[in-house]
């Protein structure tokens, strides 16, 4: 299917940027895509106002329009602390009427080569399907956790200095300058973390009535340390009464902390509201401190779910924007049918000061496709793992666990939010 085609079935078809006055029935396309249940007002004019119409792609039948993607221009934190452009790939969605007729092909093809034509050495993304992205190269390189926390029965121990954090009620939306000034800090401290860009911060204060399920509307506590505001945690409270007493449910939206004490505060606070029993965590970075200060690690049922899929761009200028915690010097076979350009032997030098990689006719050290490179690029999936799998091949005897090393990450890298 292209521009000026058809695509296979007769039907003539166009891949075109989306014009701002095509944006409500493009967005009813997405919307019928996934379920055809409409969101709440105040959502749909926030992704209005964030949708970026010059990266963002449609494909029309005639008038009517069967295919959406768009391509958010974020910056992302890399192992070493750098935040490097990506394109957050979003709201990608076909016509029920127009599957297995490549329009997806075509649009992942018109995307990724604006992507290059960008500058952006990245294409990140979270799936509703995992299976569908990997043909297109992109590797799931971030966990979430999730967890139902048994609070009338699971103890937490907290590090001494804890009870010097101050806690306050407050406004959401009139702390959010300060809650976004402690995120900011935090992004590169730790992969996978998204640079707020203007509009975004919105994104948190998203409270439609529709959405709670039967829980309050959003409340923030604000933590404090010798007068500096610390960490927030947003959050709701589900009042439930069983027939022994109160049962009721705190909702977990947002908590983050710049040190270890205020983020055990928060956490206490929420284990200890009031007729609660119950706190439940969404999308909690996979190596959270409270999995180990919990009594009973059984009782919060924690469950691991992938976020954040990775697809190198641009392989060179990938690999040399993060840096490595032990010295790599690895030559790469990458196999990439759909991204050819990415495709061939890449030697990668670096540390943790810095790196390099470059186009090479040396022999190589290690075979892959470019879905394993962006699967590990985080830090957060092994290379070895990977190798195990079956994944990666090991041209030259012992090279694989050094680069393995080499990605790997101190801090898991985590996702806050999607997109």
């Amino acid at each position: 299917m292209g521009t000026d085609g058809t695509d296979g079935t007769g039907l003539a078809t166009e891949v075109r940027v989306l014009r701002r006055d095509e944006w409500d029935i493009w967005y009813d396309t997405l919307v019928r895509a996934f379920g055809g249940v409409p969101e709440p007002a105040e959502e749909r004019e926030l992704f209005r106002s964030l949708t970026e119409c010059d990266r963002s792609i449609g494909v029309w039948d005639g008038d009517a329009c069967v295919g959406t993607a768009g391509a958010f221009g974020f910056r992302l934190s890399v192992p070493g602390g750098a935040v490097v452009p990506v394109a957050g790939v979003t709201m990608v969605g076909v016509a029920p009427t127009h599957r297995r007729r490549g329009v997806l092909t075509a649009m992942m093809r018109r995307q990724l080569d604006d992507v290059r034509s960008w500058g952006e050495p990245l294409a990140v993304l979270t799936a509703s399907e995992p299976a569908i992205y990997g043909r297109f190269g992109y590797g799931a390189a971030t966990v979430q956790v999730n967890a139902e926390i048994d609070t009338g029965r699971v103890r937490l121990s907290v590090p001494a200095g804890t009870d010097g954090v101050a806690l306050r009620y407050a406004d959401p939306a009139a702390v959010l300058d300060v809650c976004e000034a402690v995120y900011a800090r935090l992004v590169p401290e730790r992969a996978g973390m998204l640079e707020r860009r203007p509009g975004w911060e919105r994104l948190g204060l998203l409270d439609p009535e529709s959405r709670r399920d039967g829980a309050s509307p959003l409340q923030c506590v604000v933590a404090s340390r010798d007068g500096e505001v610390t960490g927030y945690a947003r959050f709701r409270v589900r009042p439930r009464w069983g027939p022994g007493g109160p049962d009721g449910e705190v909702v977990l939206q947002d908590l983050d902390a710049v040190d270890a004490v205020t983020r055990a505060a928060l956490w206490r606070f929420l284990f200890d509201i009031d007729l609660t029993s119950r706190v439940t965590a969404r999308g909690r970075p996979a190596d959270e401190a409270w999995l180990y200060q919990v009594s009973d690690p059984r009782r919060c049922a924690p469950r691991l779910r992938d976020t954040l899929f990775a697809r190198l761009v641009d392989v060179g200028a990938a690999l040399s924007a993060r840096t490595y915690q032990a010295p790599v010097d690895v030559v790469f076979e990458v196999e990439d049918a759909f991204c050819p350009w990415n495709a061939g032997r890449w030697r990668l030098s670096g540390d943790a000061k810095g790196a390099s990689c470059t186009p090479t006719s040396d022999p190589a050290d290690l075979a892959l496709s470019v879905r394993e490179l962006g699967a590990a690029y985080l830090g957060g999936v092994s290379l070895a793992a990977l190798g195990a799998a079956g994944r990666v091949r090991e041209v030259r005897r012992g090279a694989l666990a050094p680069a393995s090393v080499g990605f790997a990450s101190t801090v898991a890298p985590w996702l806050p939010h999607g997109f």
